[in-house]
């Protein structure tokens, strides 16, 4: 893909996705135009002011749950990265409407808008939580796929392609526990919920790089999973601050010991590849089935879990994805 005759929109683009996506954009393929597209004016001013201003830039402030707003910000665009998302489970509990209406309605919009533009590629950013949910995030996440993914229908012979990347918790990023246990720290008493529990983790940077290759490769219709490790987050408890005693504290509603991306019944229509699963669409008669050349059937019963992971990262590895977010004194601890 010739990257820079491209003309590229990413929602929640003043993220932590949106902004390492800008910058390893701008560094390393320099797209002809990359829109920036948030309903934060101060958010954007910031991104701007803090070295995000370059001549291919554009602000445009606007909510994915505004269809006609999308619809003109998607004007001329080629490929769009759907990242903005409401994604803190206890916020999404006690405000389920505006966890739907952005969540489920905003990426049915966003649907809705490359498809009256003529956009070639949409490619959403889905979460671990949407497998076997059991949160309201979780569900909407879940719905959201399968919005993008049976939308490939609508487009028909329309041209524009949907697809999803779905990955673990992001190191360092809105919501992770990483910025809360270097709070803690100086207390000298870590809290966590549980001592059994395990996620897949990856850095923001493989997160977003990730995306960009499956953009490229996408056929429409697939989710994308990638072989990431895992970490007991008491291994990352222990990491960050040794010193401190560790209190549990109890599992929170909504939250699962451990994490899923690949479940048993999607393994049925899953293809492994060295790097990655490719979900394929199940029973869709269209696009979306050219990987069968490229991967492998899965196993009966194979579950990608993050307790049963065959990849697992070392206290050393730990403290090496921790250490660009940790600024403090304490820093020669650990």
């Amino acid at each position: 893909m010739d990257w820079n005759e491209k003309t590229i929109l990413v929602t929640g683009g003043t993220g932590s996705f949106g902004r390492k996506f800008v910058k390893i954009m701008l560094e390393g393929y320099q797209p002809a135009k990359l829109i920036v597209f948030s309903r934060d004016e101060l958010k954007q001013h910031e991104m701007r002011s803090t070295g995000f201003d370059h001549p291919s830039l554009r602000y445009f402030i606007g909510d994915v749950r505004d269809l006609m707003r999308l619809r003109r910000a998607m004007q001329g665009v080629d490929i769009v990265v759907h990242a903005a998302a409401l994604k803190q489970v206890p916020a999404c509990e006690y405000n389920p409407i505006e966890a739907i209406m952005t969540n489920i309605i905003g990426g049915r919009n966003v649907v809705e808008a490359a498809l009256d533009t003529g956009v070639e590629k949409v490619m959403a950013l889905s979460t671990d939580k949407a497998v076997n949910p059991i949160n309201l995030y979780g569900a909407t996440k879940l719905a959201a796929e399968k919005l993008f993914i049976q939308s490939n229908a609508y487009a028909g012979g329309g041209g524009t392609r949907f697809s999803c990347v779905r990955y673990g918790n992001v190191v360092g990023s809105r919501g992770s526990v990483v910025p809360m246990f270097l709070e803690q720290r100086p207390t000298g008493r870590i809290t966590i919920t549980d001592e059994r529990m395990t996620r897949f983790w990856l850095s923001l940077e493989e997160g977003v790089r990730f995306t960009i290759r499956c953009i490229e490769q996408m056929e429409g219709g697939e989710v994308f999973v990638p072989k990431i490790p895992s970490m007991r987050v008491l291994d990352l408890a222990k990491a960050i601050a040794p010193e401190a005693d560790i209190e549990v504290i109890g599992i929170r509603p909504g939250e699962k010991l451990h994490e899923v991306l690949v479940s048993e019944d999607e393994a049925r229509h899953t293809l492994e590849l060295e790097d990655m699963y490719v979900v394929e669409p199940a029973g869709a008669l269209w696009f979306g089935h050219e990987w069968r050349s490229l991967g492998k059937p899965l196993v009966e019963g194979f579950r990608y879990a993050s307790n049963s992971n065959e990849n697992w990262l070392e206290e050393g590895e730990i403290r090496k994805l921790v250490a660009p977010f940790d600024n403090t004194s304490a820093r020669g601890q650990k």
